[in-house]
């Protein structure tokens, strides 16, 4: 399986909430919520799809004003939204749609904290289900913060800055790849990417990054070798050049975005030109690096895959059916979330 080349499926069992018990004195309590539901109501959500609000133990919270954080976790089978295979460690997030934001986080880790400790996680993934705060984390990630029988928890977490990076950059070039279109997927770059160049005879093309973590050339930038510019959201820039058009083949760079494996590199007075949609560039050039090609894919994510074959290959999207679902629902004690 090549990165970024089809969708992926969560085993996704149906939903079990847990009733509030009606014991001995349990009228009042029933009283009690059938107020709670009739102040919060029960009718037809946007759309017009009926639409049950949930009991929430952290509303107060959001009444206060602090946004609440709360995780759950799932089981990934294919490749994520990000188009990255999992890390070898197995701890991952996927993250809501409004912070997921077209990909903008995609290779960055978050720490978070919960009951029992904190984790760093990558960001590999898309929740399409879940809402701002609330992020779907791996099994493995979710077990240091507290049992996975707890199936939600409340959490602390936040974006990192200049993590530890797992090894130097490597980018891959999309199945469909040609001198006239180009699609190229970077990894270990620690932060997040903020853009990415390719130097052609009329100067430094940004790419345009796709919602699915590709970085393209709609136009393609020629036959290669590429000369690639890289800037994280930190403000570190590195520029890699032998990155050989062969489409499907993952290429070690040896250049580290940052640190000590960051090598300086000669200032460059190439003008820039834009593709469509792409993001702004670009300080100043920190680190350069000639790619060797690993001629070889990355490897698919572990678990079955299931949903529709893999896409034609100059294809510009993965299937929308790769959508993250919640694999574990919250328990009795745990707080809940809308159903919607």
């Amino acid at each position: 399986m090549l990165p970024g080349q089809g969708g992926h499926r969560h085993r996704r069992p149906r939903p079990r909430w847990h009733l509030l018990g009606l014991g001995a004195g349990g009228g009042i309590a029933a009283v009690a919520v059938v107020a709670l539901l009739l102040t919060v109501g029960i009718g037809p959500g946007a759309g017009g799809r009926a639409c049950a609000s949930v009991l929430s133990g952290v509303d107060a919270a959001g009444a206060a004003g602090a946004a609440p954080q709360t995780a759950t976790h799932y089981v990934l089978a294919g490749l994520p939204n990000c188009g990255y295979s999992p890390p070898a460690d197995g701890l991952f997030v996927a993250l809501p749609a409004p912070e997921y934001a077209g990909a903008a986080d995609c290779g960055g880790y978050l720490e978070v904290t919960g009951p029992d400790g904190s984790v760093r996680v990558q960001v590999i993934d898309q929740c399409p289900e879940c809402t701002a705060g609330h992020i779907d984390l791996s099994e493995a990630a979710f077990a240091r913060l507290a049992p996975l029988s707890a199936g939600l928890i409340n959490v602390s977490y936040t974006l990192l800055a200049d993590p530890a990076l797992p090894g130097p950059v490597s980018v891959a070039v999309k199945q469909g790849s040609s001198q006239y279109w180009l699609a190229l997927l970077v990894d270990n770059t620690g932060n997040p990417l903020a853009s990415v160049q390719v130097q052609t005879s009329s100067g430094w093309l940004s790419l345009a990054r796709a919602s699915y973590n590709y970085w393209i050339a709609s136009s393609g930038a020629g036959q290669g070798p590429f000369t690639v510019r890289l800037t994280d959201t930190q403000g570190h820039q590195v520029t890699v050049s032998g990155i050989k058009l062969n489409p499907g083949a993952v290429q070690s760079t040896g250049t580290w975005m940052y640190g000590a494996g960051a090598r300086p590199a000669p200032a460059t007075s190439a003008p820039a030109t834009s593709a469509p949609a792409s993001p702004a560039a670009t300080p100043p050039v920190t680190a350069t690096a000639n790619a060797t090609n690993a001629a070889s894919t990355k490897p698919a994510a572990t678990g079955p895959r299931s949903g529709p074959a893999a896409a034609a290959a100059a294809s510009d999207e993965p299937s929308m059916d790769a959508s993250p679902v919640l694999a574990v629902m919250p328990s009795a004690a745990a707080s809940a979330r809308s159903t919607c």
